[in-house]
């Protein structure tokens, strides 16, 4: 008996009753990069990832993040900043901006069945992640990065005042001459010690002091695939 094949999000916007997502670039089943738009004062729900953990990137807009199952943890984040979540710790994400928020999600694994919701202002509380019914198709318009071997730069500048770029380093020299506000997330590749132990790998988002600061005792093995967001 074949199996049933299952619903492929690529290329697909799923719409939500907070606003919408779609993926942006995937590197197998390790890691997805999805682009989150939220309408003002509107929430995702208060939900976790049990075997996932997660990155955020603002692009736009102000976030209020609750970290936890209390409100007192929550926390204003401007554009742009970034914040990484431990698996199974439950977060929400709300657009305090009237013009909405949009931000990058990193997901690792890709996994969108692994979703557990605790509180949703729109009944979701024991539903799974969003089906076909939910989906569109992307736009020409809307960011996307595809997945190459030649090491070419993709850019995105976005709402005017970031620049978004997808690009291959083999070493840290032109990393450690960036900005040291300018955010990146690790989107294949690692940088590891002499014993090749990993110390810094795909799903992993930092700034460039950090960069500069691994830079001074390990290596970056083979490549590393970052994607960039700096301030216009």
């Amino acid at each position: 008996m074949n199996k049933k094949k299952s619903f492929s999000y690529d290329k697909k916007v799923v719409n939500k009753p907070w606003g919408k997502e779609h993926d942006v670039y995937k590197n197998s089943d390790k890691l997805t990069e999805t682009l989150i738009k939220i309408d003002y004062n509107k929430s995702t729900s208060l939900h976790c990832h049990p075997t996932k953990k997660t990155g955020f990137i603002v692009l736009s807009g102000k976030a209020l993040i609750q970290l936890g199952l209390w409100k007192s943890s929550s926390k204003i984040y401007s554009a742009p900043s970034k914040l990484m979540i431990r698996t199974g710790l439950f977060h929400s994400i709300k657009a305090k901006s009237k013009k909405g928020l949009c931000a990058l999600e990193f997901e690792t694994p890709g996994n969108k069945k692994d979703l557990v919701r605790y509180k949703d202002s729109y009944g979701r509380e024991k539903k799974p992640y969003e089906g076909k019914k939910f989906t569109s198709l992307i736009s020409k318009n809307d960011v996307f990065f595809k997945k190459t071997k030649k090491k070419i730069i993709q850019k995105y500048v976005f709402d005017n005042k970031v620049e978004l770029s997808m690009e291959t380093h083999k070493n840290f020299k032109l990393l450690n001459k960036e900005k040291m506000q300018t955010i990146f997330a690790v989107l294949e590749g690692k940088i590891v010690d002499r014993f090749n132990r990993s110390v810094l790998s795909y799903g992993d988002i930092i700034k460039t002091g950090t960069f500069k600061k691994l830079s001074e005792v390990f290596k970056i093995k083979n490549n590393l695939t970052l994607l960039k967001v700096k301030k216009l």
